[in-house]
C-alpha cells in the first residue's frame, strides 16, 4: 500500500459493518486455521454490547477508507483491540493508533495478547509496553500475556 496521510476520527455507528469486517479480515490473516467468518454474530453482538457502550473507539482511515481502529476504556486503562488491515501493516497506522490510545489513556493502558503473536508483541514492546502477566483468554483458553505502559 502506498504511502498516504492517515487520518484519525471517532468512530461512527454507520462504520459497524466495516469495522467488524476489518477485525475478521486481520484475525483471519493472523490465524488462517480458524473460521472466523463463522463468528461473525459472535463478533457483532461483543461489538454492540461490550465495546461500543464502554470503550472510545477511533478510527484510521487512508485515503477516506477505514485502515484500522482501536478501542480504549480509560476508566480501566483497558485497551481492548487495535486493528489493523493487513495491507497496512508497517505503514504506521499501528503505531498512530497507540499514540492515539495513550492520548485518551494518559493514566496508563492494559492489554491482553496471545503469546503466539510476536510479531504483536515485539511491535507493544516497541511502543514502550512491558509483559507484566500471564493469563489464559476466558474467551478462547489461548494464553496471553498481559502487557501495560505506564507513562
Amino acid at each position: 500500500m502506498a504511502q498516504l496521510p492517515i487520518t484519525l476520527r471517532r468512530y461512527r455507528p454507520a462504520d459497524e459493518d466495516a469495522a467488524i469486517e476489518l477485525w475478521r479480515r486481520t484475525w483471519q490473516v493472523s490465524y488462517p486455521a480458524i473460521d472466523f467468518s463463522a463468528r461473525l454474530e459472535w463478533w457483532r453482538q461483543r461489538w454492540r454490547n461490550e465495546l461500543v457502550p464502554s470503550a472510545t473507539i477511533t478510527v484510521a482511515e487512508m485515503n477516506a477508507r477505514m485502515v484500522g481502529f482501536v478501542t480504549v476504556d480509560p476508566i480501566n486503562l483497558d485497551l481492548d483491540q487495535i486493528v489493523v488491515a493487513p495491507e497496512a501493516w508497517g505503514s504506521g497506522v499501528a503505531a498512530i493508533l497507540v499514540a492515539e490510545a495513550k492520548r485518551i489513556s494518559p493514566k496508563g493502558l492494559d492489554l491482553h495478547v496471545n503469546k503466539d503473536n510476536v510479531r504483536a508483541i515485539r511491535f507493544y514492546q516497541k511502543q514502550d509496553f512491558v509483559i507484566c502477566g500471564e493469563a489464559m483468554n476466558w474467551r478462547s483458553g489461548a494464553p496471553v500475556h498481559k502487557m501495560s505502559w505506564r507513562p
